[in-house]
């Protein structure tokens, strides 16, 4: 079969490895090593002047990784990847590569809260500015872009408001202009959209969440429209800085990527359940999943992704202490900060993830102190919703006590 026909499901096993280049090895062999012998003097000067291809040292690349790299190229769509150790050190990686000093970068509303400290850093210590902007239409778009803008970094769906961004306007005003766009697509996975084939040069992912999907793995990946970039930044802020993947975790990355179609099918099949439960409840005040024909951005969505995805955001009716009350009585949700594992996960965005975010920025955000984030899992979506079910009966126990006494 021609590797032009075949679908995302086969590519996402097949791709990047061909099993008679390693004595026939069904899985990709874990090379576990740090460094390569070269047979002779001359061919180690010819790999250090890059005259002549092959592995040199572990920070520079290692089959493992590279298998998993060349797959992760064929479901995003783009030309060359690269492997990182967390999903930070691949956004990091990228902003250093595109941004200098005096440089300005346009953000979508909301970002990682760990993103928003990367990005405060740059700012005081390199004046590399940032800007939260309104994307929400072509103008608006122009009207955010500086003379020294560099870089548009997006988020879609947003963490943790899921509110979405049309990349097909946003990609077609940064082309316009020569600007790079830079999408992180850890909440959608390579399944879901694909923002390269919309017109962005990178896409990123925090590899941790669904592209691992088992909560054993930190890892990061980037994905770029143009294999150029990407050799650039592995000889400078991949090989320099040296926030590279290990082989063992691009192993178990790949061995992810495996399920990847089937488990996201089974995330989003739970989430819409979900969410439609959710949306009746009276202990919330409203809810955000790209899925809810409500929901704001819910064409675009239609639009840009395949499917609504596994995450959904929720507003508690009531205070932030009886919002977190009610994480304390969840019983099979476990209250963490990850997703995409196959457990079902719920935190508190402003007091974890977005915790280092100010108050006052979290509220432009959109993040409230009563804003819960679940991450649906693969169980039984009935077992997930029985345990919110008594979870909510608690809270509504305990508060009829209060009034009672």
């Amino acid at each position: 079969m021609s590797t032009e026909k075949r679908r995302f499901e086969t590519e996402v096993i097949h791709s990047g490895y061909d099993s008679k280049k390693y004595e026939g090895s069904l899985t990709p062999p874990l090379f576990q090593t740090s460094t390569y012998t070269f047979s002779h003097a001359a061919e180690g000067e010819r790999r250090f002047a890059g005259d002549e291809e092959g592995y040199i040292y572990s920070r520079l690349g290692n089959p493992t990784v590279k298998v998993l790299e060349d797959r992760m190229s064929a479901i995003e769509g783009g030309e060359a990847s690269l492997a990182f150790g967390s999903g930070m050190a691949a956004v990091s990686a990228v902003l250093f590569y595109l941004l200098k000093s005096g440089d300005h970068i346009v953000c979508s509303k909301g970002v990682y809260g760990c993103t928003f400290g990367l990005l405060e850093m740059m700012e005081e210590k390199f004046a590399i500015t940032h800007e939260f902007a309104d994307l929400s239409s072509e103008e608006a778009v122009k009207q955010s872009i500086l003379p020294n803008t560099a870089c548009i970094y997006v988020e879609t769906p947003i963490n943790p408001t899921m509110e979405i961004i049309d990349l097909e306007v946003v990609c077609r005003v940064a082309n316009e202009m020569g600007i790079p766009v830079v999408v992180d697509n850890t909440f959608s996975s390579p399944y879901l959209q694909n923002p390269l084939k919309m017109g962005a040069d990178f896409v990123l992912h925090s590899a941790t969440k669904y592209i691992g999907g088992h909560g054993d793995v930190i890892g990061g990946l980037l994905v770029a429209k143009a294999a150029e970039s990407i050799t650039e930044i592995r000889m400078t802020t991949q090989k320099d800085i040296g926030g590279i993947m290990s082989p063992f975790d691009a192993w178990l990355l790949l061995r992810g990527l495996k399920t990847l179609a089937v488990r996201m099918d089974r995330h989003c099949d739970n989430a819409e359940k979900i969410a439609h439960y959710l949306k009746k409840h009276p202990f919330v005040r409203s809810i955000y999943f790209p899925g809810d024909i409500d929901h704001p951005s819910y064409a675009i969505a239609e639009k840009q992704m395949n499917r609504w995805g596994g995450l959904i955001s929720f507003d508690f009716n009531g205070t932030k202490e009886l919002a977190q009350a009610f994480m304390d009585e969840l019983k099979l949700i476990k209250i963490a900060v990850s997703l995409g594992d196959a457990e079902t996960l719920i935190q508190h965005p402003a007091t974890m993830t977005h915790s280092v975010v100010p108050e006052a920025t979290r509220q432009e955000m959109g993040i409230s102190d009563t804003l819960l984030r679940l991450s649906v899992g693969l169980e039984s979506w009935e077992d997930i919703k029985e345990d919110l079910d008594q979870a909510f009966s608690k809270i509504e126990e305990s508060a009829a006590m209060k009034q009672e006494s």
